[in-house]
Order: structure tokens, then sequence, then C-alpha cells
């Protein structure tokens, strides 16, 4: 209605000064005298239309973009429909989300603010540069990279984005490189794979291992659960091993092959990482064409600007000196060490006897989301600065002995009872619940952020009537999660070592699972465990294709 009101309004002064308009033309064919200064007026009155008419034509398409909202969900939500990677399944929408489509609307904006290039709109943006267009296309194709893209307008953009326009970001990006691209190297190497997809990283999370994303994509490589799931990375409740650089590298590595193989471009197999491989089909069929720049136009928004996003930060790394970038000291170890652990283990025990601070823990073995290495459930890999490495052989035998009844204790860590929350957000007495040191530099934000719930919640379960901690306090935390590890005195059980089964049984009430080996099918297990390979394509989820490494739940008969 405001909008209506405001048009009428608009639409009156313009008519009275069109009026105005004709009535002083009028006068100064009838009189020489008054010719200049109506002369005056006059270009005055169509400077006066002309502005008129710009604010309604702004007005106009506000409105158009207002009446299309629900066309534009819709659009979204089509698109979203069979993303993967770092996109989103329909099964992923989580209840909040699938609420109404308006949420996904907001969602989708939300994502686009998360991006490196959050502070501009690259659609519409002319960045100036010091470099000239010969330099900068000079420099483009001296690359020699395995992606190459023509020099234009969206390009020069990012290259110019990633070297002028955020020098402090850049230099976090660049001093993080120092630790985790020799990681990245060595998986791609691993793989056959281009070195310079290292830099899809860098797009997805400017290299933050636990970067979380409002749609629910975690990790330096921004996965969704399902994908990450389907390429064998564990998550329980207390483990996610989306957040553990070198897992989910290699998840990474094998997804991005993949797409090259359906693609066999690896533009498009690169924006598949963003967009999920279902969209960029659908770009192609509507662009009838497979070339990138064909195909560019018919990709979802948030897409379009990736591969050139990737080019311009492979050119900062590459330029930087050039630019006068300097990697910031992120504090991270230049050498690190690797433990195999087969017992529950706190990062507290290890900090009390090893001397290392529990962030640095943290900082190091992220995908232990509640400072805790379920050992007891398998073999997990801790990784310790090198300079720490003599004190924890030294200490190793004592370490899971070392306060295990107060960190390892299943009745503290959490109970097995099930989450029970009342409207209030306040959990019952049966509910799961962890306990909580408040330990130096903790506030609640990052207390709250650690276990997935939210201030406001820690505080009306805690009876806190402010925001204020004391260190040493103990918080109580409640959550649906899985059951707590078992005690050191309890009996262990082991993962599956390659193409064995889980060791459970359908009679204690546990799921069959069995570990894809080179040279296995569909087939071949299936009639290992006398069913079919139909029913294991419905019962997982999955088609006829399988990779190694891959889990696969056995139905029970």
């Amino acid at each position: 209605m405001i909008g209506k009101k405001i048009v009428i309004a608009l639409t009156a002064t313009l008519l009275a000064a069109m009026a105005l308009s004709v009535t002083a033309e009028g006068q100064i064919r009838g009189g020489k005298l008054f010719k200049n200064r109506y002369k005056k007026e006059n270009e005055e009155l169509r400077f006066q239309i002309d502005s008129l008419k710009k604010e309604m034509e702004q007005l106009r398409q506000d409105n158009l973009l207002k009446d299309s909202l629900t066309k534009e969900m819709l659009s979204i939500y089509e698109e979203n429909e069979d993303k993967s990677a770092a996109g989103l399944n329909p099964e992923d929408y989580s209840p909040e989300l699938t609420d109404s489509l308006l949420n996904i609307w907001y969602l989708h904006r939300q994502i686009q603010s998360d991006r490196i290039d959050e502070d501009y709109d690259m659609d519409s943006v002319h960045f100036t540069s010091n470099v000239s267009d010969a330099i900068l296309k000079e420099r483009l194709e001296g690359m020699n990279s395995f992606i190459t893209l023509p020099y234009n307008e969206t390009v020069r953009n990012y290259m110019v984005l990633y070297t002028e326009k955020m020098p402090t970001k850049m230099g976090n990006i660049l001093g993080l490189c120092q630790y985790y691209m020799p990681i990245f190297e060595e998986t791609f190497s691993k793989y056959d794979l281009p070195d310079e997809l290292k830099y899809v990283a860098i797009i997805e999370s400017a290299l933050n291992p636990v970067a979380v994303s409002r749609a629910g994509a975690k990790g330096m490589w921004q996965f969704m659960t399902k994908t990450a799931k389907s390429y064998g990375l564990e998550i329980n409740s207390f483990v996610d091993e989306r957040l553990d650089p070198f897992k989910s590298s290699d998840a990474a590595a094998r997804y991005l092959k993949d797409s090259f193989r359906l693609f066999g471009d690896w533009n498009l197999a690169i924006s598949s990482y963003n967009c999920g491989p279902g969209n960029v089909n659908k770009a192609i069929r509507r662009s009838g064409d497979r070339a990138f720049w064909s195909v560019y136009d018919y990709l979802p928004r948030e897409t379009r600007g990736y591969v050139p996003a990737f080019v311009g930060a492979m050119y900062a790394l590459k330029y930087s000196k050039e630019y006068g970038l300097t990697p910031s000291n992120v504090q991270m170890p230049v050498q690190v060490d690797t433990f195999e652990i087969h017992k529950n283990l706190h990062f507290e025990q290890i900090s009390d006897l090893v001397g290392i601070s529990v962030e640095e823990l943290e900082n190091l073995n992220p995908q232990y989301i509640k400072d805790v290495i379920p050992g007891n459930s398998g073999t997990y890999i801790l990784r310790l600065p090198f300079n720490y490495s003599s004190a924890f052989i030294a200490n190793e035998d004592s370490l899971y002995r070392h306060r295990a009844d107060e960190l390892l204790n299943p009745q503290t860590l959490v109970s097995t009872k099930p989450v029970t929350q009342t409207s209030s957000g306040k959990a019952s007495s049966s509910s799961n619940r962890v306990s909580y040191k408040v330990r130096s530099g903790d506030n609640l934000g990052k207390i709250a952020a650690k276990y997935h719930v939210s201030v406001n919640q820690i505080k009306s379960w805690n009876h806190l009537k402010s925001n204020t901690i004391r260190i040493g306090q103990t918080l109580y935390i409640y959550s649906s999660g899985g059951p707590a590890p078992a005690s050191s005195s309890s009996a262990s059980t082991t993962k599956p070592k390659s193409g064995t089964t889980s060791g459970s049984t359908t009679s204690s009430g546990q799921v069959r699972t069995y570990k894809v080996k080179q040279g296995d099918s569909l087939y071949k297990i299936a009639k290992i465990y006398g069913t079919t390979a139909d029913k294991l394509m419905k019962y997982n989820g999955i088609g006829s294709n399988l990779r190694i490494g891959q889990i696969i739940k056995i139905p029970p008969k």
C-alpha cells in the first residue's frame, strides 16, 4: 500500500511538472522578452522530471523484486534440490529451514554473505588498479595453470579483489597456507590431481578448519553431512571428520576427481563443488553447450563467480610479493608428530601431563568436537607439535589414568537418557548432560558454538542472570548426542578392517557395515551377506558405483 501511494504521489508531481514545462514553452513562444528566463526554468523542470523518472523506475524495480519473492524462493529451492558437497540436498534442510520457503530465501542470502567477497557486489562492481590490464592479462596467461580462463571484466575484478582489496584477510590466508598447503599438495598428488585445486579451500572457507555455514556445511572444505558420509567421513557425537584437515582434504580430492570424470572439464568440476553436479547439468541443458562461459549465466547466482574467484585467489598467492602481501603469524607449528590413540583420552589429560594447552590441541585436532578422543571405539590420530612429542611418550602410560574418573566417567560426561526439552528451552533431569569446566579465554558464545547450542540455553540451564562466567566454574550443557564413550574399564570395540564387517550383529541391535575394498562390487558384497544388490542400493540410498573405503550398511535379514 505504501509503495502504491508513493507511486501515485510521484506520478502527480511528474504530471504537474510536465504541465508547467508546456506552459513555460508556450510563454516563451508568446514573448521573446522572457525567453532566457523561461529557458532556464524549463531546463530546471526537465532536470526534475528526469530525476522523478529515475526514482519511479527504482521504485518499480523494488516492487518487482518484492512481487517476485515467491517466484525467486521457488527458483532457489529448485536450484538446490540436488545439491551436494558445499550445496544442499532437500533432506539436509532442518525443520527450522523447511518451515517456510521464505526461510530458504533468507538462507540463500545468508550463504552469500559468508563468502570472502561479501563486502562487494561482484556482479556490478568495477575495481580500479594501478596495475594495467596488459600486465594483468600477461600474468594470467603466464601462470600456465591447468585451468584456463579468458581475461575479461569478471576475472579481472577477482584478481584485483584478492590482491588489493583485503590485505588483512590475505595476510591471514598466506600465514595459514604455510601449514595447510603441504597437506593439500600431498593429498592431491596421491590422486594424481592438479596441484592448483588446493585453492578451492580458500574460496570455501578462507582456510578455516572449523568454519560452519548457516546452511550446515562444515570444515575447511565445507561438506554437508550427507555428502561427507558418502565419502567416508565419520560424524558422530564426538568426532566430525569434516573438521579434520587431512581427512576432509582427502574426501574433497575424491569428490573433485569424481566431478571431473563426470564433466571432463575442470571449470565445470570446480563449479559443481559449490552447487552440486545436478545444477551444473541443469545449466548445461539450458545453455545447450558445455563451455564454461556458455554455461556461466545458467549457473546458480552464488556459483557464477566461483571459478573466477578461484583464479583470483591463485593469482594473488602467486604474485603476493608484487603486491606487498605478507603472511600473518598464525602460530601453527612447523613440524607435527602423529600418535595412534587406542583408548579414550581427554585433551585436559594431555594438557596436564604434557604441558601443551587445550587450545593448541583443539587447533591441531579440531575433529574431536568435545575434546575427547574416543579411542575405545577404534584407532584415532592425535597430532602434536614436534616439541611436545618427547613429553607425550614419557607420560603415555599414565595419561589414560590421570583424572579419568572425572573427565571420562560416562555419568559425568553424558548420561544415557534421551534429551527432553521444554518449550522454554530448559532441559529436564532426564536429559543428556555434559559438565564443562570454564577455562581461561572462555565465553558463553564460544562454549555454545562448541556444543551446538545457544547462549540463552546455557544461561537457562545454569540459572545465569548475565553472560559473565568465571574460570573453574562448572556449566551443565544438555544435548541429544550419542552414547558416551565407555570408561577405560569397559570392554573396547574396534573399527572394522577394510573388507570386513564391523563385528556387530543384528542380535545386538546394531547395523552391520562393510568397508569397500579394491575389486568389490555390490553383487559380491550382497552374495557374502545373503542379500541382493538391489536391497543394498535401496537400504543405503546409493547407485551401483562404489568407492574404495565407502561404508555399506547391510540390511537386516
